[in-house]
């Protein structure tokens, strides 16, 4: 019955309310006068007929008015309610004017009884309806529970009502005193309680909706969500759904801060506003995963030029339509110019800087991918170091203010060819830092940024969602690790920092061990590791083998007494230096052997520089293991400016 009267068109269904209404109303005023008559059988009489007819017709009116029957029933919500209570409340009224206007027998007692009888009538079979209607959806739901009882939770569970794939059946809060009672006729059980309440209520997953100001311990709430059977995910954060960027029941897997178990660190905006506020700024490799959210921090402090320079041309189209988009709807204003180059031809750089007036450059290009870089040594060198090198020159000629290299925590004691470029990339400017004084020269080390292209985060879930095996290069494997805009951010605010040749060193937190964050998602997502004790599990871990330049723990500092800095994450390595005509030399020899190929010759004057390069294996570069570029001759000393490529 009730799916046939769901199956009417609009207008007929509309009708059908109007019609149950009048007779609903016609049934509440004849009760009200027989409770108060005391009579079952009471019939009125012609005047009170007239008054209650007219009632019922104003009352009907007063509905349409109020829109109570555009709405849909299924959907229902509380302004319904509110409109049942103001037309009701209005048929009251309109019953004792109307008795007063026929001169009808209508005594005082009976608008009240009616009005209570109209209300129970009217919306109750309403309510009745659209539990009726949703009782067969509800039960073909995933049951969650919604981790966060404050405001965001409640806004969640009240849009995944009213969706079609979840249904909320309870919170968890993180404040015991609201154990067990009732929001939105939901139980509250709190953060010690979440085993019991998962099995009670039957949960197939849980939802995080925490406040972004809240003060939780993220590591031991991650920590009570790991052992549970069932898949965790979150929501977006209030700042995306303010910018509209994301709703509340757009749902998805487990954001990287989470698996970092720790609040973001967060960088001292003021700093970094007063450093970039209309400046024109140059962003190097713009397009890459650093550059890229480094350009999206820098145009949101409203810099009055942003120059994206890019040598890949969809990286840089793709940056570039992201940022335009950004500057419209935020009406930011920047003056946004893309520029296709290499940073390793310096007059394309020094006329690129010289055109737009560039104050402050942000070098972010650069290989970063160890085993890439280690099976192609002269490319790596050439980008890295004479890239570096061509660069800073360019700055200089141009008369750039600030350079800001963005390093890697590689360049300590580095053991591949990456780390060993990255860390003569840091020698030049601290050699330039030295030669002259008028562009200030500053590093900045951080470790592994997650979410970046090649992070292990992105590749975990893919191979999870595979059915695995997950891989892992080593059981005792550790990274420090930091999101991209962390690391953005503090990259802006160590380089407002500068003096001239510091190397700043990001403070990571705590090491995470690699294994365990890939076990951590695998149980994040609802399933077991599979093992010897547990060969039923469903997502095994298999070890690889460090990859050629890989080792185990990596390192932010040289020595053991780093300098703190302005801000308490941010702090100054001691560094070896060398004068610039050392330097000099050093690229020179650097120079001729990447023209000749001489894959061996420029790891030996790597590992003779003072950059702690120890490498833990033989050259692995795929074109100089199969004999190309061996014994050529090519004995002209190639140019160092760059221009010739």
């Amino acid at each position: 019955m009730i799916n046939r009267i769901l199956g009417l068109s609009r207008p007929t269904k509309r009708l059908v309310s109007v019609i149950a209404d009048l007779l609903l109303l016609s049934v509440a005023i004849w009760a009200a006068f027989a409770l108060r008559f005391e009579d079952i059988a009471w019939m009125p009489a012609e005047k009170q007929l007239l008054v209650s007819g007219a009632t019922v017709l104003v009352t009907i009116g007063a509905f349409i008015k109020l829109g109570l029957y555009r709405a849909v029933i299924r959907y229902l919500s509380e302004y319904a309610f509110l409109a049942i209570i103001i037309g009701v409340a209005f048929s009251s009224i309109a019953l004792i004017v109307f008795g007063f206007l026929f001169q009808a027998l209508v005594p005082r007692s009976v608008p009240v009884i009616y009005a209570a009888f109209a209300f129970l009538l009217v919306a109750g079979t309403r309510f009745s309806v659209r539990s009726l209607v949703q009782r067969p959806g509800a039960k073909s739901k995933d049951s969650v529970i919604i981790v966060g009882a404050g405001p965001k939770g409640m806004q969640l569970a009240s849009a995944l009502a009213q969706g079609v794939e979840f249904r909320p059946v309870g919170f968890i809060s993180m404040e015991n005193s609201n154990h067990r009672s009732l929001i939105g006729n939901l139980p509250v059980y709190s953060v010690e309680h979440i085993d019991k309440a998962v099995k009670d209520l039957d949960a197939g997953r849980v939802l995080l909706a925490m406040e972004d100001t809240g003060s939780v311990n993220r590591k031991e709430l991650i920590r009570t969500l790991e052992g549970l059977s069932i898949p965790v995910q979150t929501v977006p954060s209030m700042s995306e759904l303010v910018a509209g960027q994301a709703r509340i029941n757009d749902i998805r897997d487990l954001e990287i801060e989470d698996l970092l178990g720790r609040d973001p660190v967060r960088p001292d905006t003021a700093i970094v506003a007063d450093s970039l506020y209309q400046k024109s700024v140059m962003v190097t490799g713009a397009g890459g995963s650093i550059g890229s959210e480094l350009c999206r921090q820098i145009l949101r402090n409203k810099p009055r030029t942003l120059v994206l320079f890019e040598q890949s041309e969809f990286s840089l189209y793709s940056i570039e339509r992201e940022l335009r988009s950004i500057n419209e709807v935020e009406g930011l204003e920047v003056s946004l110019h893309p520029v296709l180059g290499s940073v390793a031809h310096r007059r394309r750089c020094e006329a690129v800087m010289k055109a737009f007036g560039i104050q402050t450059v942000y070098h972010a290009a650069a290989y970063k991918h160890v085993p890439l870089v280690e099976h192609n040594v002269i490319e790596g060198a050439q980008n890295n170091v004479f890239g570096t090198w061509h660069t800073a020159e360019a700055a200089i000629l141009a008369g750039v203010e600030r350079f800001v290299l963005v390093s890697t925590d590689k360049a300590v004691r580095p053991t591949n060819v990456m780390g060993a470029s990255k860390r003569l990339a840091e020698l030049v400017l601290q050699g330039l830092a030295q030669r002259q004084s008028e562009t200030v020269f500053s590093m900045v080390r951080f470790g592994n940024v997650l979410g970046s292209s090649g992070s292990v985060v992105p590749l975990f879930r893919d191979q999870i969602r595979d059915g695995g095996p997950v891989t892992v290069t080593h059981p005792d494997i550790i990274r420090y690790f930091m999101t991209i805009p962390e690391a953005s951010q503090l990259v802006l605010q160590a380089g407002s920092l500068g003096r001239g040749g510091e190397v700043f060193v990001l403070d990571m937190g705590e090491p995470v061990k690699i294994a365990d964050l890939a076990r951590k998602m695998i149980h994040l997502m609802g399933l077991d590791e599979k093992t010897c004790d547990n060969p039923a599990g469903d997502i095994e871990v298999v070890y690889t083998g460090l990859r050629p330049g890989e080792k185990l723990y990596e390192e932010l500092l040289i020595g053991d007494d780093p300098q703190g800095t302005a801000h308490p994450r941010i702090m100054m390595a001691r560094e070896v230096s060398m004068p610039w005509g050392e330097v000099a030399q050093l690229l020179e020899r650097l120079s001729l052997a990447s023209h000749t190929f001489d894959c061996e010759k420029v790891v030996d004057i790597l590992r003779s520089a003072p950059t702690g390069y120890s490498p833990n294996g033989d050259v692995v570069d795929l074109v100089w293991q199969h004999g190309a570029g061996l014994g050529e001759s090519n004995n002209a000393k190639p140019p160092l400016d760059g221009n010739v490529h």
